[in-house]
């Protein structure tokens, strides 16, 4: 095992995560809905099954908008002009993030819906 190389992998990837915050509007919002979702499941104390799904759901959150930012930047980066084929995959994958958020909020509204309509 190699360390260095190891080691150099994680700071590429801690710079993408840096990228992905910093330039991308998407992402910033996932990231301040998940700052709400972190500050409501403090707030209701959730079990430490439901942290776990939330945990889970945002993560693949940010998952989903990082694999659909790389790859609409690489068809842009390939593909400059408009091209039917690179718009649909870019539609794609953003119709992967639409699947995981909309996972993701259905999950809140299990673990959430009671607590915030009082029951």
């Amino acid at each position: 095992m190699n360390v260095r190389k190891m080691l150099r992998s994680f700071r590429y990837a801690i710079n993408g995560v840096y990228l992905l915050f910093k330039y991308e509007n998407n992402a910033r919002f996932h990231l301040l809905a998940a700052v709400g979702v972190v500050s409501a499941g403090v707030y209701f104390g959730l079990k430490p099954w439901e942290w776990t799904a939330v945990t889970a759901c945002i993560f693949l959150v940010f998952s989903a908008e990082a694999f659909n930012t790389a790859l609409e930047k690489l068809c842009d980066r390939l593909l400059p002009g408009r091209d039917p084929a690179v718009g649909a995959v870019k539609d794609l994958a953003a119709a992967a993030v639409l699947f995981t958020v909309t996972g993701a909020v259905l999950v809140g509204l299990l673990i959430f819906g009671r607590r915030l309509l009082g029951g």
